[in-house]
């Protein structure tokens, strides 16, 4: 299962791509993290980290997206602009028929360190360790981004979404999918991917 986790930001954007097999074992395909400078209009702001949702999903071609789910918090411009993020990037993956799933910070820390309360740097490391990475990916909305990706693996038992199934021979059932999706799927199948993962601009 190839999942697209966002950890939405109108200044920062971490968006982590990863493959997930049927035993949990997961493997890094890309991290990035989307920036838009502050000093452009809200509008155009929300192109930019479109556009860079659109080149990522296009190139890896991902099975389900996992977004942060916006909750409560002091500063509202910080709520505004992850929320304005969220919806982008829920419009971008019902227009490819991708099934979209959101999870609490507490749900992706419990998940991913067995405890709903660690923090930043905690949740960091064991994300280079499942990974098998040398460091923690950053900046920290980096780390969050990929973290989401396993957290919804695991949860949903590495279903991409819940119209698809896996058939006797162990291939996904298409009977079930929408003709998008099976498009997307077939695209998703022949499509070639690097493989190699950017390196993050510090």
């Amino acid at each position: 299962m190839r999942v697209l986790g966002i950890d939405p930001g109108l200044t920062r954007c971490g968006v982590g791509v990863v493959d997930v097999e049927p035993n949990r074992t997961a493997r890094l395909v890309d991290v990035v993290v989307l920036r838009s400078p502050a000093e452009l209009d809200t509008p155009r702001r929300l192109v930019r980290i479109a556009e860079g949702l659109e080149a990522i999903i296009e190139e890896h071609r991902p099975q389900a997206v996992a977004l942060e789910r916006v909750f409560a918090r002091s500063d509202v411009s910080t709520i505004m602009g992850t929320a304005q993020i969220s919806g982008v990037a829920m419009l971008i993956a019902a227009r490819r028929a991708l099934p979209v799933a959101l999870h609490t910070p507490s749900e992706v820390k419990a998940a991913i360190t067995g405890y709903g309360r660690a923090d930043k740097k905690q949740v960091g490391t064991m994300v280079a360790r499942i990974l098998g990475l040398d460091e923690v990916p950053k900046p920290a909305d980096a780390a969050d981004a990929l973290a989401l990706a396993i957290c919804h693996a695991w949860r949903t038992g590495g279903v991409a979404g819940a119209a698809v199934r896996d058939g006797a021979d162990g291939s996904a059932d298409d009977s079930a999918l929408t003709p998008a999706q099976r498009a997307w799927l077939a695209a998703e199948r022949s499509a070639s991917v690097s493989g190699a993962a950017r390196r993050l601009k510090r």
